[in-house]
């Protein structure tokens, strides 16, 4: 199984892989609705909103497994969403990120490292991982904001070149 062909259930319930955005930037992000760091789906937003015209997308996939921030059915957690935020990027069914249930997308997106080196288990909600057409796979720690400088030249840098 490669990490483009590892099945993903939508919020709607609609199975995808990551081949479905084979030709955009796609930013992962685990998220949550009750976190001190819950602020950062605004600037999701809109980098969603900004970049994704030219081929970019921010990927949303609830977990609860730190400190249950993230409580609500699938319904609650849309609707929280949608009216605090206006997020409008595609989330996901809850999963785990961690532990023996990890979804095997986090299983291979852990062994990423970060910008220090360090791969392993997330460290807790909004860490994000960026994925290019291309296949490269970058690594941000949950206190790196969207719209960090690094994150921002390595979504331009993947972006389609006339985009």
């Amino acid at each position: 199984m490669t990490l483009r062909s590892i099945p993903l259930t939508l919020a709607s319930g609609q199975t995808v892989t990551l081949a479905d955005y084979a030709d955009q930037v796609v930013l992962i992000v685990n998220v949550a609705s009750k976190c001190g760091l819950t602020v950062q789906y605004g600037a999701l937003e809109e980098l969603q909103k900004t970049y994704g015209p030219r081929g970019f997308t921010v990927l949303g996939f609830p977990c609860n497994q730190f400190k249950g921030q993230e409580p609500g059915s699938i319904e609650a957690i849309l609707d929280f969403c949608s009216t605090t935020y206006g997020v409008t990027f595609p989330m996901f069914d809850k999963v785990e990120v961690n532990g023996a249930d990890r979804h095997p997308l986090y299983a291979m997106l852990t062994q990423t490292p970060d910008a220090d080196g360090a791969a392993g288990d997330v460290g807790w909600n909004f860490e994000k991982f960026l994925l290019t057409p291309a296949g490269a796979v970058h690594r941000f720690r949950p206190v790196t904001v969207p719209d960090a400088p690094e994150i921002i030249a390595a979504i331009e840098a993947g972006l389609p070149v006339n985009a």
